[in-house]
């Protein structure tokens, strides 16, 4: 998994633990996949000890109607106690809490939101209305709460992904709230709708990332290298119908100024034919450092993505680039290259280095 996950992941660990994302830095090492599964039975450990306490409180909702208690928890109990018990009200009456989403004000609720166990939201996204979780996920990304918003994303069922286009216009949280979902499994199933939808979402969203912040075109790039290769196939021809040889130039130089190029060779890896003659004809993959950098994101690497990205592109690229490349990929360790046979790349890496010669 890429390191951009594992900000992301050090980025949630921090929300669960409530500590400053600086003092666990040093768990980057762990990897995406086991940040994940730390924060995961984090989480299970801290909701488990509030829901012990609160379990007690959801006695009390079959008894008292929701149209009477609603109005008084959102008067009386702070956001953060609320969200704390709605863990242990969900599990014992899913029916209930459903209910009660379309009765919460969705500014409380989305006050509400960071503290509710992540767990819980996957049981009521099953059978929560849609309507008032749009509103709900409007408020969070109105807010900038995109790492809360990013677990309704994760759990979206079909209906809730549909609810998504029709009723979520903001393009960039979206983007940004998804990059907090560590399954790209799930990313895809959203990805996949908002391309065969009829809401035609996805061009609108890479327009807003090829105008967007550094920010918001690292997230971008951490949702579209996790989809399945159905789904990266069609967003890249998107993406070269409407980026031009400047646009694209610069986005590449973005994912290169932060050191993103195994993400981007995933990316690459899952382009059309058309697409990446286009990337391989821009200027900028015939620049030194870019070519050096991507090359070294494959130094020592075992996923066939990430070197079938790299011989793509560098395949496609003119005589004269091909062979800085095929250069730069000849000097790796012999042991890193005869690992690329393993990989099923040995056609596409002996064509490459014949090139140098």
């Amino acid at each position: 998994m890429s390191d951009l996950v594992t900000r992301a992941q050090i980025t949630l660990l921090s929300r669960t633990l409530h500590v400053p994302e600086e003092q666990l830095a040093h768990l980057e090492q762990l990897g995406a996949a086991n940040l994940h599964e730390l924060q995961q039975r984090m989480a299970t450990v801290m909701f488990a000890a509030h829901n012990a306490i609160f379990s007690r409180l959801s006695m009390l909702v079959p008894i008292v109607p929701l149209s009477i208690s609603i109005p008084i928890v959102q008067r009386v109990v702070p956001p953060v106690m609320a969200g704390r018990a709605a863990g242990a009200i969900a599990v014992d009456h899913p029916q209930k809490a459903a209910e009660a989403v379309s009765l919460l004000d969705p500014v409380y609720a989305a006050q509400a939101v960071p503290y509710v166990d992540p767990h819980s939201v996957g049981q009521l996204a099953e059978i929560a209305p849609v309507e008032p979780v749009m509103r709900i996920i409007n408020e969070l990304l109105a807010r900038g709460d995109h790492i809360s918003a990013g677990p309704f994303l994760a759990y979206a069922t079909p209906t809730l992904v549909r609810g998504v286009e029709e009723l979520v216009h903001d393009d960039e949280g979206l983007i940004r709230s998804a990059s907090y979902s560590y399954s790209g499994t799930n990313i895809s199933v959203i990805v996949r709708h908002l391309l065969s939808g009829p809401g035609r979402r996805i061009p609108k969203l890479v327009h807003t990332i090829l105008n967007g912040s550094q920010e918001l075109r690292l997230a971008a790039l951490s949702v579209f290298a996790r989809c399945d290769s159905d789904v990266v196939t069609p967003i890249g021809d998107i993406l070269f119908e409407l980026g031009s040889t400047e646009e694209i130039a610069d986005l590449v130089r973005t994912f290169f100024a932060a050191g993103a190029m195994p993400e981007t060779l995933r990316f690459v890896a899952e382009f059309s034919p058309s697409a990446l003659d286009l990337l391989a004809a821009n200027p900028i993959v015939a620049e030194p450092d870019l070519i050096a950098a991507l090359v070294d994101a494959v130094d020592g690497s075992t996923e066939p993505a990430v070197w079938r990205g790299l011989l793509a592109l560098a395949n496609r690229t003119e005589p004269a680039v091909a062979s800085e490349f095929a250069s730069a990929v000849s000097q790796l360790d012999p042991a890193v290259l005869a690992q690329v046979a393993d990989l099923g790349l040995r056609e596409e890496l002996t064509a490459l280095t014949a090139r140098a010669e």
